[in-house]
This record gives C-alpha cells, structure tokens and sequence, in this order.
C-alpha cells in the first residue's frame, strides 16, 4: 500500500514508518524538517510538508491509499490548534486526490468516562491536573479534531492511546472501541496498531482504545521519566500551538 505518514518526525511517527516499510508498504513521510529525518529506503520519500500551509501537503497525497497522522505538539497555556487545523488540512488533501482512508492519534484523555479507571492518586488527583490543567488547551483541539473527522465522509479510526512510553518491540496490547483498562500505551504498540487498520475494517468510523497489556511503566516512572526529558525547542512563532513533529509529556498525551 501507498501511504502518507504526518507528524513522520516524531517518536511515534518515526516508527510508523519504519513499521510501514518493514512490511513492504510504500512510505511519503511529511515533516518540516525533512533534512533532519533519520531513515533512508528504496520504498520511502520524505517530503516536507506544514498542515498550517495546506498547499504544501495537497501534492503530497496524490496517488496515495491512506493518511496516518501522528502529529502531536507538547502541552501549552497557549491555544493549541494543530490537531484541528491539520484534520482540515489532511482532509481537504484527501478530497482532492480521492484518498479514502485515514487514521490519526488522539487520546484517552479526551473522554474521561471512556478513559483507564485505577486508584484514588490516578482518578482524583493525577488524571483531572493532566485533563484540565497542564494540558487543556492540547485535549481542547484534540476534542476539535475528533469532531471534524467524524463529521467528514472518509473512512477514519480514531486512535486513543494511553500515556505513552517508549519500547523497543511490540508486545501484547489490547484495541477496542472506546475503552480497555490499561493506563499506558507504547508507541511501537501504537504504530502497530495504526498500521493494522489499513487491512482491517472493525474499527472504521469509530474511535479505538489502545493500551499496553504488560511492561508498562508506573505513573511514578512515567512522571519523573518525563519530568527530566529536555524540554521541547520553541517553534519558530515561539508558541506550543505550532506544529512539533511530535513531543512527550507527562500523563495521557498523544503525538
């Protein structure tokens, strides 16, 4: 299958594709920074491309099967508007060229009632900062997001992914429709996952809760992990809600 992967130079992005490529698809990766990609392949064109310049992406689909986004920004006090802005974009791309099929990233975070259930500390205190604080204006959008792809006439799956942790291979995980149990979702599990949807057709038009089954770090690991990373480098405008090619952060965020 020929594919276009948004948000190809993040840490999920990145290993959509390479995932992609291992199994023989043929990969357009789009980023900003196309110079700074680190893979190379027969089968794999990186291109660059800025969903808040929807010209530059509209070429990009043509005589392409599928678009998986992967994009993500890292939480902000600022209005954060690239989940939204790029589900227009990549649409309007895919209207144009006659492109059917989408998968894009999401959260759990976004449906609390649907979200991993788990301990006073998690429900009570960790989850309601995470949602309603430090990354409002982020789930705010994606929120956004998820309304104008359900709205659109495509064959979209949403991914709602955990809080995501780096592994090295993929392991046992679980995929149902708007819940499972598990508080954590490995990116390789979720580039995995994304990827299974271009064969299977159980989860078109409708939302999917991915979660990591074993390996997964704790909530503690997971907040002191993240709370050491190096901060992410400003967008040129110097605001959280440009685009970033994909940024880890504490809790329920996706990429």
């Amino acid at each position: 299958m020929n594919i276009v992967v948004f948000g190809a130079n993040g840490p999920t992005g990145r290993l959509v594709v390479r995932l992609a490529l291992e199994r023989g698809h043929a990969v357009t990766a789009v980023t900003r920074s196309p110079q700074a990609f680190p893979m190379s392949d027969p089968r794999l064109r990186v291109e660059r491309g800025d969903v808040f310049a929807p010209e530059t992406i509209r070429p990009l689909l043509q005589g392409r099967d599928a678009v998986l986004s992967a994009l993500g920004v890292p939480y902000g006090r600022e209005p954060i508007t690239t989940y939204s802005v790029g589900a227009r974009s990549m649409l309007d791309a895919m209207a144009q060229h006659g492109v059917r099929r989408l998968v894009c990233v999401s959260s759990s975070a976004v449906d609390a009632d649907a979200g991993p259930h788990g301990g006073f500390f998690f429900e009570r205190v960790l989850q309601p900062f995470v949602t309603n604080v430090l990354g409002k204006t982020l789930y705010d959008d994606m929120k956004r997001m998820e309304s104008i792809v359900a709205g659109s006439d495509v064959d979209w799956t949403v991914m709602r992914p955990s809080g995501l942790f780096d592994a090295d291979a993929v392991s046992d995980y679980r995929m149902a429709e708007r819940y499972v149990p598990q508080k954590f979702t490995s990116r390789i599990d979720l580039a995995d996952a994304m990827l299974r949807q271009l064969d299977d057709r159980r989860f078109v038009r409708t939302t999917v809760a991915v979660g990591t089954v074993s390996g997964a770090p704790s909530v503690a690991q997971l907040m002191m992990r993240e709370a050491f990373k190096r901060p992410p480098r400003p967008t040129a405008s110097g605001a959280a809600g440009g685009v970033s090619d994909g940024a880890a952060a504490v809790g329920q965020v996706s990429e």
